[in-house]
């Protein structure tokens, strides 16, 4: 059972019309509702709406009881203006799909029209829409939404387009795929003062002086080992754009980065330690909290091979090197309850990069995802 001209046509339609429209984390409503309308005509056997938020499970069954097989895709888009200048660009100011998410969904959509037609031999499949992944939140919420526990999966799939790949070609691995990353927001705290009497206030400007390459300095190991860990600092801030005051307060926010969840919280420990050792030493107050948390995602060994396997049939040449990925996904959480797999589909050596303006993923991979995952489903279920 494969797509037809027509099937290509309307769902390449569909990713533009996704595209014209992005939501970005959180804002996903309008997506989620095109998506349950364009696989309406499919007549799916449950459709779970506002799933962890704005995310969407549509479900398929199969005639005789069975695995549960969920397969992934990502709703919510960035806030980064577009310049493709391909004429289904963002009509939304500043915010646009520069990660393939609008791709990736329609490749679930493709995946729900297919079944439509044929249902699997036994158990369920469920084409999983999930919000908020830009953010690290999204899969979290639809685990503790408790209407996941209805659809709990026994394997989990998904996929993720990658520039710099030829073009259709496959990395995969068993373990460690994306590495464990968190946002740290530090905030010092002191005291204003005049811009002619500085020393009668508390100044933030020395501890941030240090504290910038400080935290760059927790870094360790080279990212082929499991010690490897890496803080960006992203930002910075101190006082206010005037003349007339010495600044009382600064901010920095640093991204730490680390291949395992274990080294993760080791560098946390070192970096809340420096923050307090450098705050204290120059008489600041000072508080940090974290964001956008993702733990590293680890594929299973069992669903890699369902995967590889599933490639191998499809004709598609998949190969380990270039994995694990210093990026982030929030996949990995679905690891916690089901044997979990990602893979990465080559979107060209030369094409624009993730999350740059000029990004648009490539419709020639819409049927090859597809592919996959059908033939991943028909291994499992018939």
């Amino acid at each position: 059972m494969d797509l037809t001209n027509r099937d290509l046509i309307e769902l390449t339609d569909f990713r533009h019309q996704l595209h014209r429209y992005p939501e970005i984390s959180g804002e996903e409503a309008g997506t989620a509702r095109e998506v349950v309308e364009f696989l309406s005509e499919s007549h799916p056997d449950a459709v779970i709406s506002g799933l962890g938020g704005h995310g969407v499970a549509v479900v398929y069954k199969g005639r005789a009881p069975g695995p549960t097989v969920l397969f992934r895709s990502e709703l919510d888009a960035l806030p980064i203006e577009e310049v493709s200048g391909v004429p289904y660009a963002s009509l939304v100011h500043g915010k646009s799909h520069m990660c393939g998410h609008d791709g990736h969904t329609t490749i679930l959509a493709a995946v729900g029209r297919l079944l439509g037609r044929q249902r699997p031999e036994i158990g369920r499949i469920v084409l999983l829409f999930q919000p908020a992944e830009e953010i690290g939140s999204g899969a979290r919420a639809v685990l503790s939404d408790p209407r996941f526990a209805d659809i709990a999966p026994d394997f989990a799939f998904s996929l993720h387009n990658l520039p710099g790949e030829p073009l259709g070609e496959v990395l995969l691995r068993a373990g460690v795929v994306n590495c464990a990353s968190r946002g740290m927001r530090i905030s010092l705290d002191g005291k204003t003062a005049h811009a002619s009497m500085p020393e009668t206030g508390v100044s933030p400007l020395l501890a941030l002086g240090g504290l910038l390459p400080a935290l760059g300095g927790l870094g360790s190991g080279t990212f082929e080992d499991d010690d490897f860990a890496m803080v960006t600092v992203t930002h910075a801030k101190m006082g206010e754009p005037v003349f007339g005051i010495a600044p009382g307060k600064a901010e920095i926010w640093a991204t730490l980065r680390t291949r395992l969840d274990g080294r993760m919280a080791a560098l946390c420990t070192a970096a809340e330690a420096l923050v307090v050792e450098t705050a204290k030493a120059h008489g600041l107050t000072f508080r940090f909290d974290y964001h956008e948390i993702f733990s590293a995602s680890v594929n299973a060994h069992e669903a890699v091979q369902h995967l590889a396997a599933a490639l191998d049939q499809e004709a598609i040449t998949h190969r380990e090197e270039g994995l694990p990925m210093r990026a982030s996904e929030d996949f990995g959480e679905f690891g916690v309850g089901a044997k979990s797999a990602m893979f990465f589909l080559g979107a060209g050596v030369s094409h624009p990069a993730l999350h740059n303006p000029d990004y648009d993923f490539p419709d020639d991979l819409i049927p090859i995802g597809a592919r996959v995952f059908l033939r991943v489903a028909r291994n499992l279920l018939g």
